[in-house]
């Protein structure tokens, strides 16, 4: 495919020739890949074709063929094989070849990416092109570059680089150092990998993707919104009261959605200890904002069914307060933080994989 790749920029600053850093990237073939098509992957190949698209960046490559999971796995759980595997080795980033269709629910993919697990599996089955070629494609998007945009600019390129850099980079182990601090050095070195993370993340559609954290929340709010005795709580409170209701229903959710659904993970060994801490930092920030997105959502939500369906005068009576816009406004942000509460409910009923691949993952057919 043309565009699998970018290719080498044409002026990229001097810098970015200097200082080659080394990326170890694993790729896994699994053992129902084709005998041929697995032995028409040649590391140096793969490598120098890395080498000429991310200048700055010295590839090393290494093809293990090895089992990839079962056929009755899904795309998820063959990306955490891999993952696994990437961190058994101590690669940087990891690509695995399967030869069977990737399936994730309803779904039949060609590819699962995972850019904050570093990771990302292929069906060779459905993959246009070489085995290079499906290779390629998913590195970029694991370094943040989206290939069906076609060719990168020079800045999409440069940040992939840095992007690179920060996966190969790792910081010192301070003795006696507490998880705090050692968290708080992590993000500073990798902020923008972070950031990026979040980014390619999509925390925004969190919300749309849980159905049922969202169907719960829906029905909370109309519940609270045509109940009377809450009108008077909402007339009552006041601007701080509603800011401590509307962070501890952000904090429930969050807390809800990352124990719930396990996304919390702890290094196995201290060489894991950096690049679990970027993941779940990167993990938290996503489902608050997420959350945070949901939250505003039905707060507008509340406001729209406070609008329409409250009587301005039956408000009056209840409330002893005028029902002006103001007045509404306050019982929508009173509505919101209860209807948010209540989808924490809803986030214990959604299905982990759900959640798993509503935040992490980004699927091609």
């Amino acid at each position: 495919m043309s565009t699998a790749a970018p290719d080498s920029p044409s002026s990229l600053p001097d810098d970015a020739h200097t200082a080659r850093t080394s990326i170890r990237l694993g790729v896994l073939v699994a053992p129902d890949v084709d005998p041929a098509t697995a032995r028409s992957l040649d590391p140096a190949a793969l490598a120098a074709r890395l080498d000429a698209a991310y200048p700055g960046l010295a590839w090393d490559v290494r093809v293990s063929a090895e089992e990839v999971g079962d056929d009755d796995d899904d795309s998820l759980d063959l990306l955490e094989i891999t993952r696994d595997r990437m961190l058994d080795e101590d690669w940087d980033v990891a690509v695995g070849l399967t030869g069977h269709a990737l399936v994730q629910g309803p779904h039949t993919l060609r590819e699962q990416v995972s850019p904050v697990h570093s990771a990302g599996v292929v069906s060779l089955a459905l993959a246009e092109g070489r085995p290079e070629d499906a290779v390629v494609r998913v590195v970029a998007r694991l370094l943040g570059l989206d290939p069906d945009e076609g060719r990168p600019g020079e800045d999409d390129v440069r940040d992939a680089v840095r992007w690179a850099r920060q996966l190969a980079a790792d910081i010192d182990d301070r003795a006696g150092e507490s998880g705090a601090s050692f968290a708080g050095r992590v993000a500073g070195r990798n902020a923008r990998m972070i950031l990026g993370t979040v980014r390619v993340n999509r925390p925004w559609m969190l919300a749309i993707s849980l159905t049922r954290s969202m169907s719960t929340a829906l029905a909370t709010g109309a519940l609270t919104l045509l109940t009377t005795d809450l009108w008077m709580l909402s007339a009552e409170y006041s601007g701080v009261q509603m800011v401590v209701l509307g962070a501890l229903s952000i904090v429930a959710v969050t807390l809800s959605l990352v124990v719930g659904a396990k996304l919390w993970e702890r290094p196995r060994r201290p060489a894991e200890r950096e690049q679990v801490t970027v993941f779940n930092i990167a993990t938290v920030l996503t489902v608050l904002i997420g959350v945070l997105v949901l939250h505003a959502l039905l707060m507008l939500a509340a406001l729209a069914g406070a609008l329409l369906l409250v009587d301005a005068d039956v408000f009056e009576e209840v409330t002893g307060e005028a029902g002006t816009f103001v007045q509404f406004a306050k019982l929508a942000w009173f509505v919101g933080g209860l209807a948010t509460i209540g989808s924490a409910l809803g986030a214990g009923l959604e299905n982990d994989d759900d959640v798993r691949q509503a935040i992490f993952t980004r699927g091609a057919r």
